[in-house]
């Protein structure tokens, strides 16, 4: 409690005691409210490394502001889980629903943060700065129900998790040849697998691996291929620069020639015949044995796998990252330029108590001294500053580097991104980057034979490798996976209905004969179609109305 300063006594003497007790109160009411706070928390996606808050910034979270919070993470159906969260009335205090808000929406399940925000988050408003109408719903229902978490503000993209992925060992092996399409990608591989059929337990090299279980699908399997064919993330979407009409990605036949070159990689024996009924712990059992040559997959989605592979020092198992394309002259657009996406973060729930002490907490992580914690750990134990920079000393770079599961179990740092925040390049009024991921600290990261591989290329990060956004268009609606669709639409029916299709025929024309993919691959289009007509018009609704929203349409 704030101590009762001579003003406050010089009061009570003229108005009472009862004034005194009142006054006392509002002086105090942050002090107060301090004490232990438990904030139950559902996530939607898996969390190896979480520690139930016995982490360095954990502990020092909640000795700070007194809040613990109890989370449970999914398993199973993620979706499914969701719905019945919904359909409960029964909500933890706060919940991170990725791209199913629209049901908890409808289920008034969520409260609208912007009062809170206004009254109780001055930093939170500090980091959107004049955005904050890429928080909004929509146009037609303009609350703000999710605070984005998945995506940062003012985010500048040092590095890259371009998909095409080959071992450094076949890089090495091979002269670290340039690495730019399709066939620059296939020729490693081959090359490597012909030299190394079987691995050094005797068991045989996978050339290339790919992961289809669950929604993981669309990320190793059919997400590449627009990556290949020179377009941004708009997940399931390709949205047309002219017209903003939408349409499954599918149909665009650079796609097509895609699936077509994965097919050919099955049919002279490079892609893993497990492809796709292998489960996500099988296939990272296999990264993590060193035993696959070739990935096309996320950076995070692998993360386990390679921390085990660093653990058990096998540098040159680990994998170099390219922006492939089908062929020369099409662009890798990893770096187009989104702005801030807004999308998947955190919502308050209608069954919070105190959502205005949870608000807060959110704020504080917010905070210029939240987001150095979250991101940098504890000063003298995580980081120092030496001439006014904030360096991480050599052996907590080593197990950041070589063993990042025990990394963030122990330390906490990555565990907690539960609000707003500024992304990489943002620099603090020290002088000093919010984050850790800027250039000099991007290359502490680096194994000596990444660091050789590069020099080989004549860069300094992988990142260097992909085409800079100022060679894009700015995209004004930044990705159509993020908007967020109605509870009412019946657009919620379109991931099940498209994925059905998806998961029917495209393996099964990767897997035919050569002759056999046209026929497949002509039937899947058709019956995709038949299945997702309905709701290209509603898409392009959404897209069009994030444009209002935004100021780019009338």
């Amino acid at each position: 409690m704030k101590m009762v300063t001579n003003k406050a006594i010089r009061w009570a003497a003229r108005l009472g005691l009862a004034v005194l007790v009142v006054f006392i109160t509002a002086v105090s009411c942050d002090q107060l409210n301090t004490g232990p706070y438990t904030i139950k928390a559902f996530f939607m996606d898996p969390n190896p490394c979480w520690n139930n808050m016995q982490d360095d910034v954990g502990k020092f979270l909640t000795e700070k502001t007194g809040i613990t919070i109890e989370a449970e993470f999914v398993v199973g159906d993620a979706v499914q889980k969701i719905n019945l969260i919904a359909a409960s009335g029964q909500y933890p205090d706060i919940i991170s629903p990725k791209g199913e808000a629209g049901v908890l929406v409808k289920a008034g399940a969520l409260i609208d943060l912007e009062p809170l925000i206004e009254k109780y988050a001055p930093n939170i408003k500090k980091v959107i700065g004049n955005q904050m109408n890429r928080l909004r719903y929509s146009a037609e229902d303009p609350k703000i129900y999710i605070l984005p978490t998945v995506d940062a503000v003012n985010h500048i993209y040092y590095d890259t998790d371009a998909f095409f992925k080959l071992q450094m060992a076949a890089l090495k092996e091979q002269g670290y040849p340039l690495v730019k399409t399709l066939d620059d990608f296939e020729r490693v591989i081959a090359e490597y697998v012909k030299a190394h059929p079987k691995t050094e337990d005797g068991k045989p090299t996978i050339g290339l691996s790919l992961l289809a279980d669950d929604w993981r699908f669309v990320i190793s399997v059919t997400n590449p291929a627009f990556w290949a064919t020179g377009l941004h993330d708009d997940g399931e979407w390709y949205i047309d620069r002219k017209t903003f009409e939408a349409k499954p990605h599918h149909f665009r036949p650079e796609e097509r020639e895609y699936f077509r070159w994965l097919n050919h990689m099955n049919d002279i024996g490079l892609l893993d015949k497990e492809s796709f009924i292998q489960k996500y712990d099988q296939y990272l059992s296999k990264i993590a044995s060193g035993r696959v040559v070739g990935l096309i997959d996320a950076n995070w989605e692998i993360q386990d796998a390679i921390n085990s592979l660093k653990a058990a020092g096998k540098f040159d198992k680990i994998y170099g990252r390219f922006g492939v394309v089908l062929k020369e002259g099409i662009k890798s657009a990893w770096n187009a330029p989104t702005g801030f996406r807004g999308g998947y973060g955190i919502g308050i729930t209608t069954s919070c108590k105190d959502p205005v002490r949870v608000i807060k907490f959110l704020d504080y992580l917010a905070s210029e001294e939240g987001q150095i914690l979250i991101n940098w750990g504890i000063e003298g134990k995580h980081y120092v500053v030496q001439n006014g920079k904030r360096v991480i000393p050599q052996d907590v770079m080593n197990l950041k580097i070589n063993d990042n599961n025990t990394f963030r179990k122990t330390t906490g740092i990555g565990n907690y991104w539960l609000s707003l925040r500024y992304g990489d390049g943002v620099k603090d009024p020290t002088g000093n980057y919010y984050t850790t991921n800027f250039p000099e600290q991007i290359l502490e990261t680096y194994t000596p034979l990444e660091k050789e591989a590069l020099a080989k290329y004549g860069v300094n990060y992988w990142g260097d490798l992909l085409p800079k956004a100022s060679e894009f268009e700015p995209i004004p609606w930044a990705a159509a996976w993020s908007i967020p669709t109605p509870p009412d639409s019946e657009l919620n029916q379109f991931w099940n209905v498209e994925q059905d299709v998806c998961r029917k025929y495209i393996p099964k024309a990767i897997m035919a004969k050569p002759s056999e993919f046209d026929a497949i691959y002509d039937e899947f289009l058709r019956e995709l179609e038949k299945a997702t007509a309905k709701f290209n018009k509603l898409m392009t609704a959404l897209v069009q109305d994030r444009m209002r929203l935004w100021g780019y349409l009338k």
